[in-house]
């Protein structure tokens, strides 16, 4: 059975192919390499003729009908996505990440449908939760706490991302003739992740320490803003399992994270101690922090999935930062 990844030279996706060829998967590759790369499958030592790579931009829906055809199981990671730094660094990046979204999401959907594929694995978000309840320190979000109850929705999510991944839940629970299961995905990191202006808080940290002291070691906010990291190895393995144990009676909806809150300050001490340098941070209030708290309640996803992290955060943030300076120095 033909395996599609879409996203499947991006951050999560590659790992994700990785895995499943080592599975003996006959795997297809689907990204228009805006943000993807060859480099990311290359750098995880996937040979070229275990898999197929198919370049395709999948805002148009004829492309993409074309591109899923002989996929079985589909694995749609693909989205416009980006850190703070990205975010706020034009007026109009959540619309984009709003609009270009619900058009690839749409389009995938669609040519699942008449294309008959088996599966469907989605990655959306915990930015589908209310964002007023992410403002406050210690918040822990369970899969009930967003629930899609036939056309009776009421949201309050984290910008235009977050509201674009809503509805593509809201989409996908609307088919009945393809098995889904649906991924919320809490903060997910390690290595292949972007280290540019879409870096998010773990690269832009270890970026700023190894850069030192030619760049400042600056903080946005307090650094009491919690997240919950989760490894990409772990989170593959979660998304594996996903498709392992969805039924054709509903959407399976499972929160994929850690389980525990990590203040941003304590990031950045591990990056600065990785670093070997004597650095003082600088906390700057005046920066964007976005939401104060969010963490997976991971309970539901233990239970169905048998599953749960094996890499410890210390441990994770290691291998991510001795990417990140081996990247930096090539």
């Amino acid at each position: 059975m033909k395996t599609i990844v879409t996203g499947g030279a991006g951050f999560i996706g590659s790992h994700l192919v990785k895995k499943l060829v080592k599975l003996g998967r006959k795997v297809i590759v689907i990204d228009d390499f805006s943000s993807g790369s060859i480099e990311n499958l290359n750098s995880l030592g996937i040979k070229k003729s275990k898999i197929e790579i198919r370049k395709i931009d999948l805002t148009n829906f004829k492309e993409t009908k074309k591109a899923l055809r002989g996929g079985n199981i589909i694995f749609h990671l693909a989205a416009r996505v980006g850190g703070l730094t990205y975010l706020h660094s034009a007026e109009d990046a959540e619309l984009l990440a709003l609009t270009e979204n619900l058009a690839i999401d749409a389009n995938v959907f669609k040519a699942c449908l008449e294309n008959r594929v088996k599966k469907i694995i989605y990655t959306s978000s915990t930015a589908v939760y209310p964002y007023n309840k992410q403002k406050k320190l210690g918040t822990v979000f369970s899969e009930k706490d967003f629930q899609i109850d036939s056309y009776q929705l009421c949201f309050d999510p984290d910008g235009g991302y977050g509201l674009s991944k809503i509805m593509g839940e809201f989409q996908l629970n609307l088919i009945k003739k393809i098995e889904i299961g649906i991924a919320r995905l809490f903060n997910i990191y390690g290595e292949n992740e972007p280290i540019d202006q879409k870096a998010h808080a773990i690269c832009d940290l270890a970026k700023k320490a190894i850069h030192y002291p030619k760049e400042k070691f600056i903080v946005w906010g307090n650094g009491n803003q919690t997240r919950d990291y989760l490894y990409v190895e772990d989170c593959v393995g979660a998304l594996i399992k996903i498709e392992e144990k969805i039924l054709h009676s509903s959407p399976l909806i499972l929160n994929i994270g850690s389980g525990e809150a990590t203040p941003i300050k304590e990031i950045a001490e591990k990056m600065i101690l990785f670093s070997g340098k004597k650095i003082k941070p600088t906390f700057d209030l005046k920066k964007p922090v976005g939401p104060i708290s969010r963490t997976a309640d991971i309970e539901k996803a233990k239970t169905i999935l048998n599953w749960q992290p094996k890499i410890s955060l210390e441990g994770g943030l290691k291998r991510t930062f001795i990417w990140i300076q081996k990247k930096l120095n090539d």
